[in-house]
């Protein structure tokens, strides 16, 4: 999972103290999870770091398929494939909430033609012709 994706080539670096070995293991089926495992610059595992568990699965919606990816706080395997399909719903309703957000922004930039003007671009003029402000 990179961090960040805004890095130019020129400064990239590893961070040789943040690494982690990743396993995948899923149910053929709809469950995905990804254990990172804590692992030193050497390969071998790092204790004093936490293991971390993420949920991968895909939604089926009418737009298509949509890859969902969400932590879980997990202390084993087994507990993380428990936690699984509450992880999946608090994915689904931050991705609502989102799309609301998004909704609501894009409804925001909607330009009313003759409410003002104010530079926005084209607004109805004589005739019904539109001209700039």
């Amino acid at each position: 999972m990179a961090a960040d994706t805004n890095q130019s080539t020129e400064s990239l670096n590893v961070d040789i103290d943040n690494l982690y070995r990743e396993e995948s293991f899923t149910d053929l089926r709809a469950a995905n999870i990804k254990r990172l495992t804590p692992v030193t610059a050497n390969g071998d595992d790092d204790t004093a770091r936490p293991t971390q568990y993420i949920g991968d699965t895909t939604l089926m919606t009418q737009m298509g398929p949509i890859p969902v990816q969400f932590p879980l706080a997990a202390a084993s395997l087994s507990e993380a494939f428990e936690m699984f399909p509450e992880g999946v719903q608090a994915a689904i309703e931050r991705l609502q909430e989102r799309a609301q957000e998004m909704a609501r922004e894009e409804s925001s930039r909607i330009v009313v033609p003759g409410a003002g003007g104010g530079g926005r671009g084209p607004v109805p003029g004589p005739g019904g012709k539109l001209v700039l402000d």
